[in-house]
């Protein structure tokens, strides 16, 4: 039996590690700002930091098409100002 996939793309973050919270923060408000105007819009699907404290983050984009998240990367504060150390976009097979 064929199990049907659904696809999309998760964009991951690493974030510097020293003074992570007070460095995200003159960026939080603008971040966040972005993150509900793509879900609102329908792009997103659901987003969050990673660790406690955070030293990452995890994005679910609604498409299959990897440029998306690459697009966000590229008005996101927290990768324009530094927050954002690295960052990959990887193919997710949903199965259920």
């Amino acid at each position: 039996m064929d199990v049907p996939l659904t696809r999309r793309q998760i964009l991951f973050y690493d974030y510097v590690r020293e003074d992570v919270l007070e460095r995200r923060a003159p960026h939080r408000e603008a971040h966040i700002a972005l993150v509900r105007e793509w879900t609102a819009g329908g792009r997103i699907l659901m987003s969050g930091a990673l660790g406690d404290p955070p030293h990452g983050a995890a994005l679910v984009f609604a498409s299959d098409d990897p440029t998306e998240a690459e697009r966000f990367t590229k008005m996101d504060p927290y990768v324009t100002s530094g927050v954002v150390t690295a960052w990959r976009v990887e193919l997710w097979n949903v199965v259920s």
